[in-house]
């Protein structure tokens, strides 16, 4: 691993974000554009976040800066405006509504800066009948049909932490919304505008391949019974020897053949396209699995094309030689994390900075922004 950066890089240098401090997919946004090389300024609150971890081993805000200002204070707003008057993007997480009544609601935030690109981040959406309502990333996957595509049948399903909800169907969408909104602000006669990114949009376009196979009859509408849900015998994980997985994969017939035959049942296994069987085949597999370790495995299938894995811990993945050859992990600040993705050959990105800690960033936040009314907000929420 590496300790990356000493200096903002990347394709979004020059680029300005303000944050308004919120939890889960907002800050994650935020955290990516900063990989890439924005200037991101969050705004907390004084007395935090709520359900926040310790600031300084708060990944999600590497490479930012943080100012204090509290929105419920007479010059509140009014501070926050004056940073976006000299931002291109803003990101919130508000609930609807509260962000105008904070004083700081797109149309507060466009009026003083027509070229805005005012990014909210929220799981239901802006409108609807379920948009007043709070809710987390396992209510929003299992609304749009994603949660139930997961686990095994006649088991509940499988909650996959909060990454396909909140950082993958939220984050990455409010990304890509921000980002082309600012092309388009950026174009001649190009204005300003506000980006709705809801979790349950986003997660529900990330199954637009699977209504496609539903539509065409390549899909059954119940998890553990499809090619890609772990119905399949040769598209799973599998415990070995010592209590730990492999994951295999070898969905073409050329790198199943191969992974048979290093299995050790390329003479023995039933007709993989007999539906009918799969039973079969799926004990036939497991039972060759149980009779090694995991390390052992992994040295059987080092170096084929047989689609083969071994499923790593969180600690353990960033020892694994292919990651470390290509530094995906790198470690900062004497915090090991994964790396800014993706790689730019002209503009690389890099983690030059730890988690930015509540307020300390103020004074140099004011000067570079030609902010001075920051330092009145901070001696206001210190005092």
């Amino acid at each position: 691993m590496e300790t990356t950066g000493n200096g903002p890089h990347g394709p979004l240098d020059g680029v300005r974000v303000v944050e308004l401090a919120g939890i889960g997919p907002g800050p994650f946004a935020a955290m990516l554009l900063a990989d890439l090389g924005a200037d991101v300024v969050r705004v907390d609150r004084p007395g935090g976040a709520g359900l926040g971890i310790d600031p300084a081993r708060d990944l999600t805000n590497r490479n930012k800066r943080s100012v204090l200002v509290d929105l419920k204070a007479a010059s509140g707003p009014d501070t926050v405006l004056d940073l976006v008057e000299r931002a291109d993007i803003l990101i919130e997480g508000y609930r609807p509504g509260v962000a105008e009544r904070l004083g700081v609601g797109p149309g507060a935030c466009l009026a003083r800066n027509p070229q805005l690109v005012y990014g909210r981040m929220t799981g239901w959406g802006q409108d609807g009948p379920l948009a007043e309502r709070a809710g987390h990333d396992i209510a929003y996957i299992a609304l749009t049909g994603t949660l139930s595509m997961i686990g095994k049948p006649g088991e509940p399903p499988t909650v996959p932490a909060n990454l396909v909800g909140d950082y993958a169907g939220g984050s990455l969408y409010l990304v890509v919304g921000v980002l082309a909104a600012l092309q388009h602000a950026r174009t001649p006669g190009g204005t300003g505008q506000v980006v709705d990114a809801a979790i349950v949009d986003g997660a529900a376009h990330l199954s637009t391949m699977i209504h496609g196979m539903l539509a065409a009859g390549g899909w059954q509408d119940r998890r553990g019974s499809n090619l890609l849900d772990g119905g399949c015998p040769f598209y799973g994980s599998y415990e070995t020897a010592d209590g730990e997985y492999m994951a295999v994969g070898p969905l073409e017939k050329r790198f199943y053949d191969e992974f048979t035959d290093l299995l050790g049942i390329g003479e023995t296994a039933p007709d993989r396209g007999d539906i009918s069987r799969w039973d079969e085949l799926r004990t036939m597999v497991a039972d060759r699995f149980r009779t090694r370790t995991r390390a052992e495995w992994t040295e059987v299938f080092d170096g084929s094309d047989a689609c083969v894995a071994p499923v790593l811990s969180l600690r353990e993945a960033p020892h694994h030689p292919h990651l470390a050859a290509r530094s995906t992990f790198v470690e900062h600040s004497g915090l090991t994390q994964p790396a800014p993705a993706p790689r730019f050959s002209a503009t690389p990105s890099s983690v030059y900075s730890g988690p930015a800690q509540p307020g300390a960033d103020t004074e140099a936040v004011a000067a570079d922004w030609d902010v001075p009314a920051l330092r009145t907000t901070r001696k206001d929420t210190t005092d």
